[in-house]
Formats: C-alpha cells, sequence, structure tokens
C-alpha cells in the first residue's frame, strides 16, 4: 500500500470520485508523425506515434491531471477506490489491474504486421493477460490502407516461409479505409496499421506484439527490428472470414453500438443536443474518448469537466448517469468494461 493510501486510511474518508482526466504518455516511434500534438492542442513535437490516454501498464501508468486526486497515478486510486473505480465485477477478475489500455494513433508510416496471443497463451508465456483491440479511424488520407486477416488460407508452414521470402503481405487482405471505418481485432488476428491512417485504440491491458514483418526496414542505429516468427506462428488465426470490417450506420443524438466483446462494450456518441446516459445498472467504469468538437460531462453528483477533441475521460463505476452537454456538436466513443 502507498504512503498515499495509508495517510487517507488513518486520517480521513477517502475524497468523492469524479470524472477524471489523466495526463497523456506520449510515445516516439519510427512511424510516428506530428498529428497526435495538433489533435490534442499539446506543444508541437515530430515523430510521435502514440498518446496512451489510460494505462496501467508497468512503467506507463497513467496520472490524474486535474481536480483533488491530480498527481495520484491510476495503480494508486484502484488501491484506494477498488470497486468504486472499478466495478464489482472488474475488481473480483482484474484484481487491481485496470482492465483496458485506451490510445490514440499516428501512422506516419506503415506499421508492422503484428499479432497479439490470446489469454490462454499469453498467461502461460509471459504471465499477461492477451490482447484483443478495436480501431475506429479517427481521420485517413486519401488512399490510406492497412491490413486486417487473410485474404486466401494458409497453412503454419507457409506462413514461416513468407515471412522468410518477403511475400507475406501477399496473402493479407487489405483495406481501404476512411474516418469512421472500425475493425474488431480479437487475438490472434493479423494486422497492421498503415501510414497516414489516425485511429482511436481500444484494447485489453496488455503490450504483449509479435511482430512477424517490418518490411526490411531499419532502425535510428541501422539494426533490423526483432522479429517474432515462432512466438507468432502458435499465436495467429489462421481462419479465414466474411468480412474483418465492423458495419454500423451512424445516427445524429442516438447511441450506435459498434462492438461488444467479452473484453469491452464501444458505442458512437455523434451529438448535436443534450443527452443523459443511465449507467444506474452498469457495473463498470466508463470511458469517453472526444473524437471532435468539445462539450461538458457531469455526474449525478453535480462534478463535472469539460471535454473537448483529443481529451479522454474516466467515469468511476459509482456514477449513476452522465449528461453530455454540447452547444454545436460532438463526437465520442463511450467505452465500459
Amino acid at each position: 500500500m502507498t504512503l498515499f493510501s495509508r495517510l487517507l486510511i488513518l486520517n480521513k474518508q477517502p475524497m468523492k470520485l469524479y470524472p477524471l482526466t489523466f495526463k497523456p504518455i506520449l510515445k516516439s516511434t519510427i512511424w510516428g508523425g506530428n498529428e497526435i500534438c495538433k489533435f490534442k492542442n499539446l506543444p508541437s513535437q515530430d515523430g510521435i506515434g502514440e498518446s496512451w490516454e489510460i494505462s496501467q501498464v508497468k512503467n506507463d501508468v497513467s496520472v490524474v491531471a486535474e481536480g483533488e486526486l491530480a498527481g495520484k497515478n491510476l495503480g494508486e486510486l484502484i488501491e484506494l477506490y477498488g470497486a468504486d473505480l472499478l466495478g464489482k465485477e472488474n475488481l473480483n477478475k482484474y484484481g487491481g489491474q485496470f482492465p483496458l489500455l485506451i490510445k490514440f494513433i499516428d501512422a506516419r508510416d506503415d506499421l508492422s504486421i503484428q499479432v497479439h496471443p490470446n489469454d490462454e497463451l499469453a498467461k502461460k508465456r509471459h504471465n499477461s493477460f492477451g490482447k484483443t483491440e478495436m480501431w475506429y479511424v479517427v481521420k485517413a488520407e486519401e488512399g490510406a490502407t492497412l491490413y486486417s486477416g487473410f485474404a486466401q488460407k494458409i497453412t503454419p508452414e507457409e506462413y514461416v516461409t513468407r515471412v522468410k521470402n518477403n511475400t507475406f503481405t501477399d496473402v493479407l487482405q487489405l483495406h481501404r479505409v476512411a474516418a469512421g471505418d472500425v475493425f474488431y481485432l480479437p487475438a490472434g488476428r493479423v494486422h497492421a496499421i498503415r501510414s497516414n491512417t489516425f485511429i482511436a485504440e481500444i484494447q485489453q491491458t496488455s503490450d504483449i506484439t509479435y511482430r512477424i514483418y517490418d518490411y526490411n526496414r531499419k532502425d535510428a542505429a541501422g539494426n533490423s527490428r526483432e522479429l517474432h516468427t515462432e512466438l507468432a506462428k502458435d499465436a495467429i488465426d489462421y481462419n479465414l472470414y466474411d468480412n474483418y470490417k465492423t458495419e454500423y450506420k451512424e445516427e445524429v443524438n442516438t447511441p450506435v453500438k459498434l462492438v461488444d466483446s467479452p473484453y469491452f462494450h464501444t458505442t458512437l456518441l455523434h451529438l448535436t443536443e443534450t443527452i443523459t446516459r443511465d449507467f444506474s445498472s452498469c457495473d463498470s467504469f466508463v470511458i469517453y474518448m472526444c473524437l471532435s468538437g468539445e462539450g461538458r460531462l457531469t455526474d449525478d453528483n453535480g462534478a463535472s469537466v469539460n471535454i473537448r477533441q483529443g481529451m479522454t475521460v474516466l467515469i468511476p463505476a459509482t456514477t449513476k448517469n452522465i449528461t453530455i452537454h454540447t452547444e454545436k456538436e460532438i463526437k465520442l466513443l463511450e467505452v465500459h468494461s
């Protein structure tokens, strides 16, 4: 237990939770661009590939940005508030671990082709959760594409051969993308974000990635990046599927369900008027990622936070309802576990 938690427990009752914002954790990558800082209205930096909005990954734990709890990290909050923050079921299932990792990703260049292990394999090999995720394309330049899944059936042996002879991309499903496209990526699905694409990503809390192919690129020191050919071989789902893209119809002022999975549930809110979202029967925290516009979130205790493009807000599980105010227009992803 941290000193902060001991002092609160010994001296007074924990302060009441409120809608929480966190300091972004910016990640410099060889494929990153300069869109994240513009999108989030931060001082300009080049080469930023990711902004980790809410994270409890080891050595990258989010810190509260505003309010009475400013400066406290997500692990300390879970330790102190437990089910009040996470929800009872999440606390029982995940213990002291926040179950999701929330990101914005700016791909100026192609990311490596990769796959993530499922829970069973990740537990066996890394004592970790697996990694199922989803992408919402915030914006994409004309002609932008990404890889998700296979275009033709191959065997594990053929996979190894194609990686070695640089023909692996020939068997992948290439998708042309535009703003608003959604892809659900269960663990085991081969995938890659490609250049000129800006994405909101929701995933299990895991930083385990098996890099399959990296276009023979070199890092800043002139070295080839490590590939995980054999580890990935047993993690890949080699099945073919009819459609790798999530189909939905966007509606204004009506919540639209995008993904229901064992790990997270995501809804799109495109609003031009004020609405109230009822979470009285939802035993989970709720996350809002602002994709565009601005507004204000007010909980049932009257606590309020302004939200604008590029911001992410964590709503504690004790919150009964959230009123979303907007004077003009706002687009949000609403996520809970």
